[in-house]
């Protein structure tokens, strides 16, 4: 990951299917928690190093925003984002279950070192055109998520008028918008390829 990036924004619960299979309420307004900068890594063929011996590390695929400017009153998602990538939101579930109970941060489980892996990016095409393709993670060459963003709870316009909103939103920031159902544990020596469509987006190693 070469490109600065200010804020990393990340939607939770933005996929009826996701929220079920999980057994979670869907919530009645975008659910929104950060990350920091150095969970960013590179899905660039290579090997991605994940923590050890903090249970089960669970891959969520999803649709990744890049910031162009800054956020104005009225601005249409095709104004505001000038890119797109795939990326994963790995999530330490073992780890999360305790913390929820718990009613602690989610930080623990969704910040570490390299759980926000992210592809290059590519020119946004404009939000209508994304509903066009499916966008898949594969797990040692079998599809296991397959998403539409088009099945969002809340789509791209309500999610980055809600970030600006509450939160601030400008140049540089990127947005994880959530992920379909279909997320499940990595294991040492997996293959994970993103795709979107029929273009492979990357693909790491895992590494545990």
């Amino acid at each position: 990951m070469t490109e600065a990036v200010r804020n990393i924004y990340c939607v939770g619960r933005n996929y009826r299917a996701h929220a079920a299979e999980l057994g979670n309420d869907v919530p009645d307004q975008p659910m929104i928690f950060t990350k920091p900068t150095h969970a960013l890594a590179s899905i660039d063929g290579g090997e991605l190093t994940l923590p050890v011996d903090q249970g089960e590390i669970h891959y969520e695929a999803e649709l990744v925003l890049h910031i162009a400017k800054p956020y104005t009153e009225g601005i249409q998602v095709d104004e505001i984002v000038d890119k797109y990538a795939l990326g994963i939101d790995f999530t330490l579930r073992d780890v999360q279950n305790v913390i929820k109970k718990k009613g602690q941060p989610w930080l623990p489980a969704k910040g570490f070192l390299n759980s926000a892996p992210i592809s290059t990016f590519r020119p946004f095409p404009g939000a209508s055109k994304l509903t066009e393709a499916n966008f898949q993670l594969r797990q040692n060459g079998q599809v296991v998520q397959n998403g539409n963003i088009s099945n969002m709870i809340f789509d791209l316009q309500t999610i980055i008028d809600y970030i600006a909103k509450h939160y601030g939103l400008g140049a540089g920031d990127i947005i994880y918008t959530g992920t379909p159902e279909g997320v499940g544990p990595v294991h040492h020596g997996d293959r994970l390829e993103l795709l979107w469509g029929e273009e492979v987006f990357g693909a790491v190693t895992i590494n545990i």
